[in-house]
């Protein structure tokens, strides 16, 4: 079995956050890359470690958990929620098109 980005982010944010519900969508055929790249991420992560921590705390939580994967990656989107926050909020922005991707 081929070890994407993909996998390993998810297997790092597991161990490391216990999340509660975990989406990770690559988000690199929006832009203008080879089929198949592993360059842009979105990250929706609910856990309750991130109760009472300011959000810039909580990506730069997840930065330091993901350390060089982050150098296989060119764009990262995160939105870091607690329980009781995706609960009240589940709302999650789509990201947009790439304005240099040519079709």
């Amino acid at each position: 079995m081929k070890v994407t980005i993909h996998n390993k982010i998810a297997d790092i944010l597991n161990k490391e956050f216990n999340p509660v519900s975990l989406k990770i969508i690559n988000e690199s055929f929006m832009h203008n890359v080879p089929k198949d790249s592993e360059s842009h991420f979105k990250i929706v992560i609910v856990s309750n470690d991130f109760m009472n921590v300011q959000t810039i705390k909580r990506h730069k939580s997840i930065y330091k958990a993901l350390g060089n994967i982050m150098d296989e990656i060119h764009a990262l989107s995160i939105h870091t929620f607690d329980e009781d926050e995706y609960k009240k909020n589940p709302m999650v922005i789509d990201s947009p098109q790439c304005a240099h991707k040519t079709t």
